[in-house]
């Protein structure tokens, strides 16, 4: 199993609750497309669940 995994925000945060959009930021997607590689961690997997319907995950 990888240590990291790569975030992209494939949809946009825009209609969604403040929740959604501060779990957005907090995983430091902040624009349309934008990619990020973050540590696996039960934290980070719980914020990715929470916003699966706007990004896309890769191993």
């Amino acid at each position: 199993m990888s240590e990291t995994i790569k975030i992209t925000q494939v949809k946009s945060g825009i209609g969604s609750t403040g929740k959604i959009r501060a779990t957005l930021v907090g995983l430091g997607l902040t624009k349309m497309n934008k990619t990020v590689t973050r540590k696996k961690t039960p934290e980070l997997l719980g914020m990715v669940n929470k916003v699966r319907h706007l990004v896309r995950v890769e191993e």
